[in-house]
């Protein structure tokens, strides 16, 4: 079954956003149905998006979910077979859409693919497998989380993302999982996206959100390879930043630094609480 804009819903989680994300929907076909899933309780937010965007309806999340399970809802809530999941900080090219909508008609099956990036410097994918045909979709292991098209028959019983993660490695943990159960991942190079990078939030909430991505990298970093690869790879992934880290902190402790101060003392933080077995329980404070 091929894809189309009759079985197709987009997907967006938004978390102060409101700067970036116009340009990412005004991307898309108005005749595909954007799901818009705010990690707020946000009202203004929400009717100003639904009475700008006829072919858009925003969910609120009620408080900060995190990706992953932000994106569980936005899933669960399309009606299409076909789903694609985009960051706010995205944008399609004009015959992005198109171009995949074609290539899915030579696919036998897929569970995941994606248009390629744009910036060449910054891959959204790893391990390429030899593919001759030129433009033609190329296998991969995994695809980043800011640009992932699922198909929704392939999943077993609606499970999605692992929601233990908040931010960062849910998406190479949801490809592994596809991978381990024989399913296919692609790369459309045809399809063209294009990623500012790190922009999805209001810059005004820099520092928060730097403290907060230094976190969650370490803690995402621990849990996706115990999980995965078992205790002992997590241990011997993470450790030596967990130590790095500390020196850091005592260095910039010294020089009277207080906002490197934190972002080291939380990168430690990040790692004792996953080696310890404590959630992903840190979030930044994006009060106006």
């Amino acid at each position: 079954m091929s894809i189309s804009r009759q079985n197709l819903s987009v997907v967006i989680v938004t978390l102060k956003s409101k700067n970036i994300i116009h340009q990412c929907i005004k991307s898309i076909n108005q005749n595909v149905p954007i799901i818009v899933v705010e990690n707020s309780n946000n009202q203004k937010f929400k009717d100003e998006l639904e009475l700008k965007y006829e072919n858009l309806k925003c969910i609120l999340s009620g408080s900060n979910l995190g990706m992953g399970a932000a994106n569980n809802i936005g899933i669960k809530f399309a009606k299409t077979n076909y789903v694609y999941i985009l960051n706010p900080d995205t944008r399609l090219e004009e015959n992005t859409l198109d171009e995949i909508f074609s290539i899915s008609k030579k696919l036998s099956e897929f569970t995941i693919l994606s248009p390629i990036n744009t910036d060449l410097n910054f891959p959204n994918y790893n391990k390429k497998i030899k593919n001759e045909k030129e433009n033609f979709p190329f296998q991969v292991d995994y695809v980043d989380g800011f640009s992932m098209l699922l198909n929704k028959n392939k999943f077993k019983n609606d499970i999605y993302f692992d929601e233990n993660f908040f931010l960062y490695l849910e998406n190479n943990d949801l490809c592994a999982r596809v991978k381990r159960e024989g399913g296919s991942i692609f790369i459309v190079p045809s399809a063209k996206i294009n990623h500012s990078g790190s922009k999805t939030v209001d810059s005004k909430y820099r520092n928060e959100v730097e403290l907060s991505r230094n976190w969650h990298w370490i803690w995402s970093k621990f849990y996706f390879n115990k999980k995965n690869f078992g205790l002992f790879k997590a241990i011997i992934e993470c450790f030596p930043s967990y130590i790095s880290s500390l020196f850091k902190f005592l260095f910039y402790t010294l020089v009277n630094n207080n906002f490197k101060k934190k972002l080291y003392l939380n990168r430690a933080s990040g790692f004792y609480n996953a080696l310890i077995g404590k959630s992903s329980w840190y979030r930044p404070n994006l009060n106006d």
